[in-house]
C-alpha cells in the first residue's frame, strides 16, 4: 500500500509545472519530507517481510530435518522387525473354525414317508427332522503341514431321527509343490463328482440338496481314497483334469465292501472368462462303481428293519454347468444346474417275515436340477430352484419264499417305478449381516410322492466362528 502511495507521489510531483514548483518553496520543501517518510516506511516495510522470509525458511529447513531423522527412525525399526523371529506367524499353526447350523422344518406330509419312485434312498439321503433342531455342526482344523503338504480336518455332528451322530467327515492331506500343474490327495474327502457335491452344507444356496443328490449320491458322497489331478498351463482357459479311486464304503458304493478302488471317478472341469463380468464352467464326472450289500430303503424299513440290499455295478454320469454374472454395485446373478444318468445292473435281495426274495434288476435314471441365485446386495439374495427325477427300471424274479406275491414284493422294496416323476419347486430368500452369518427361509412344493404334495417350509440358520473362510454374499 505504501508503494502505491510513493508511486502516486511521484506521479503528482511529475506532474506539476516547473513554474509552479520554483514559485513555491515551502511546498516543495513539503514534497521532499513527504517523499522521505515514504521511504523510511517502505524500508522498514521491506525489512519486516525479509524477516519473515527468513523465518520461515529456518522452520522449513528445521521441518525438513525432523522428517528425515524420522524416516531414519521408521526404517531402523522395519530393519529391527525383519530382523527377528515371527512369533505370532502361524504358517504351520491350524486355522481352526466351527460352524453350525439348524433350524425349524414343517412338513404338511410324513417326513419319515418320504421315497422317491424307483429309486431307494440311501446314504445320508431325507429330510431334516420335523420342528426346531440343531442340524449340522462342523469343526475344521488346516494348516500347511510343511512346505510339501497341507492338510484339514473336519468333525461333523449330525442330527438324524433326533439322535446326534459323530463322524470324521473328511481328513485329508494335499501335496504342495508336485510339478506342472500335478495334485495329489488323499485320507477321506467329497469326491469331485459333479458341483454341489464338493460343497459343504453351509455354502449351499438352498438349505436342502437337490432331488438328484438325494438319489444318486446318498445327499453327498464322501469317502476314503486317493485323488489325482491336473491342472492345464492356460492364461485364457482353466482345465482340470482328475481321477479319483475310492474305498466305496459309502452310498451309491456299498457299505460293507471295504475293497479300495470299488469306486472310480473321472472328471474333466473348464471354465473361462467372457468380458470383465461373465465367468462360467462346464464339469462332466463319470462313476464307476462295483456294489456289494448297498443296503437302501424302499417306501419305509418294515418293522424287523430289513431293507433290500443290491449286489451289481452301478454307472453314474453327471454333467455339470455353472454361469455367473456381475451386476455391479454387489449385484450379481448365478445360474447353476447338473443333469444326473445311472446305469445299473444287478440282483436285489428283500427279506419279508421269515422269508427271502431275490429277483434281477437292470435301472435307467436321471434326474437333474436347474436353479437361479440373484444377489440385491451385500446382504440379501433370493433363488428359485427346479428338480425333476424319472426311473425305467426292469423287475425279474429269481426266487420268492416269502409268500406274497411278486408284484407286492416289488412294490415294498422301492425298486418298482412308475408314471409319475417326481418334481419339486423351491423358493428361498437369505440374509446376510456379514460374512459370517447367514439366516434363510425357504419354501418348497415337492410332488416326490406320487399319492401327495408335501409343502416343506425351512428357516435356517448358519453361523461361523474362527478362523474360517468368507462366504461370498
Amino acid at each position: 500500500m505504501n508503494k502505491t502511495i510513493l508511486n502516486a507521489a511521484v506521479v503528482v510531483a511529475l506532474s506539476l509545472p516547473v513554474g509552479a514548483v520554483s514559485a513555491n518553496p515551502a511546498g516543495i520543501a513539503e514534497l521532499r519530507q513527504m517523499i522521505l517518510e515514504m521511504k523510511q516506511q517502505h524500508q522498514q516495510q521491506i525489512q519486516a517481510l525479509e524477516a519473515r522470509v527468513q523465518q520461515a525458511e529456518t522452520r522449513a529447513a528445521a521441518a525438513e530435518q525432523k522428517a528425515r531423522s524420522t524416516e531414519g527412525k521408521i526404517v531402523a525399526v522395519e530393519e529391527q522387525v525383519q530382523a527377528k523371529p515371527r512369533s505370532g506367524d502361524n504358517s504351520f499353526n491350524p486355522a481352526i473354525s466351527l460352524v453350525f447350523q439348524g433350524g425349524f422344518s414343517s412338513y404338511s406330509q410324513d417326513p419319515e414317508d418320504f421315497h422317491l419312485e424307483g429309486m431307494p434312498l440311501g446314504g445320508e439321503a431325507g429330510l431334516q427332522d420335523e420342528g426346531l433342531a440343531l442340524w449340522e455342526t462342523e469343526l475344521t482344523a488346516s494348516a500347511n503341514i510343511d512346505n510339501l503338504f497341507y492338510g484339514q480336518a473336519t468333525i461333523g455332528l449330525h442330527t438324524h431321527e433326533g439322535e446326534i451322530e459323530v463322524d470324521v467327515e473328511e481328513a485329508f492331506v494335499d501335496t504342495l509343490s508336485l510339478p506342472a500343474g500335478l495334485g495329489l490327495r488323499f485320507g477321506r474327502f467329497y469326491s469331485s463328482v459333479g458341483y454341489l457335491n464338493e460343497k459343504h452344507t453351509h455354502a449351499w444356496d438352498f438349505a436342502d440338496a437337490p432331488l438328484a443328490y438325494q438319489a444318486f449320491l446318498g445327499g453327498q458322497y464322501r469317502d476314503d481314497g486317493l485323488r489325482a489331478s491336473w491342472v492345464a498351463p492356460l492364461d485364457a482357459l482353466f482345465v482340470e483334469v482328475g481321477a479319483e479311486t475310492l474305498r466305496g464304503d459309502s452310498y451309491p458304493g456299498g457299505g460293507n465292501s471295504g475293497d479300495f478302488g470299488a469306486v472310480r471317478n473321472m472328471f474333466v472341469n473348464v471354465g473361462g472368462d467372457i468380458g470383465q463380468n461373465n465367468s462360467w464352467q462346464l464339469g462332466v464326472s463319470r462313476v464307476d462303481v462295483d456294489v456289494e450289500e448297498r443296503s437302501a430303503g424302499g417306501h419305509a424299513h418294515d418293522d424287523d428293519g430289513e431293507s433290500p440290499t443290491f449286489n451289481g455295478d452301478s454307472d453314474l454320469t453327471v454333467v455339470d454347468a455353472v454361469w455367473k454374472t456381475d451386476l455391479g454395485n454387489d449385484k450379481a446373478l448365478i445360474f447353476q444346474g447338473e443333469y444326473f444318468r445311472r446305469d445299473e445292473d444287478g440282483q436285489v435281495t428283500f427279506a419279508e417275515g421269515a422269508g427271502e426274495a431275490l429277483f434281477n434288476y437292470d435301472g435307467e435314471q436321471d434326474g437333474w436340477y436347474l436353479q437361479g441365485v440373484l444377489q440385491f446386495n451385500r446382504q440379501w439374495r433370493a433363488g428359485v430352484r427346479y428338480d425333476r427325477l424319472s426311473a425305467d427300471n426292469d423287475l425279474t424274479m429269481v426266487s420268492n419264499t416269502t409268500g406274497e406275491a411278486d408284484d407286492d414284493i416289488f412294490e415294498e422294496s422301492g425298486y418298482q417305478s412308475s408314471s409319475h416323476d417326481p418334481d419339486r419347486w423351491a423358493a428361498m430368500v437369505d440374509w446376510s449381516p456379514s460374512e459370517f452369518s447367514r439366516v434363510r427361509l425357504q419354501y418348497a412344493r415337492d410332488d416326490s410322492r406320487a399319492e401327495d404334495t408335501d409343502d416343506q417350509i425351512y428357516l435356517q440358520y448358519i453361523m461361523t466362528l474362527g478362523a474360517h473362510g468368507a462366504h461370498q454374499y
